[in-house]
């Protein structure tokens, strides 16, 4: 994508100030538990986008406490398990336009847990680091993301999330 990046597009378009007649005089057919939802089960993205925000709906509520949104979470996990790491290469990995990574470093840095140091091989870039405070919340973090991975994915054997998992990343790597 050219301008903007993935999750951009995804966003929910704004909403027309004003209603057609024909908007207006529409009425529910059926209760929302009769609904039909038949095909909407068969596509894969309505699926991802389902699994997604049940994952998500939990991981805001464990996180709270570590002031981390999944993205924060995302840099920051980046970062304690690659050292050295350059902005350029966490908005490849994650599909961040350069511009939103900007003010999640800089709230990252300001809140002391990571730090930026001189990149060893390339006197342009600057390598970023986790800081001995961001260690110990980003372990924090991600044992608590493990366990909510866990408790929201209890439907599913080790096998059966180990294959939908490989899977998915078959879906996004292309």
């Amino acid at each position: 994508m050219s301008e903007t990046s993935v999750a951009n597009t995804l966003r929910r378009p704004r909403a027309a100030r004003q209603h057609s007649e024909a908007a207006a005089e529409l009425t529910p057919v059926v209760g929302s538990s009769e609904l039909d939802t038949s095909y909407l089960e068969t596509l894969l993205g309505y699926n991802a986008r389902r699994a997604a925000l049940a994952v998500i709906s939990v991981f805001l509520q464990r996180m709270e406490p570590f002031g981390l949104r999944p993205v924060d979470f995302s840099v920051l996990t980046l970062v304690a398990h690659n050292p050295g790491i350059t902005s350029r290469q966490i908005c490849t990995a994650l599909d961040i336009l350069p511009p939103n990574l900007v003010g999640m470093v800089k709230a990252l840095e300001k809140r002391g847990l990571i730090e930026r140091r001189a990149h060893p091989t390339d006197r342009r870039a600057q390598g970023l680091h986790v800081s001995a405070t961001g260690k110990r919340l980003q372990r924090e973090a991600q044992s608590t993301a493990t366990q909510l991975e866990q408790d929201v994915s209890n439907a599913l054997t080790a096998d059966e999330l180990q294959t939908l998992n490989a899977l998915l990343r078959k879906v996004y790597r292309r």
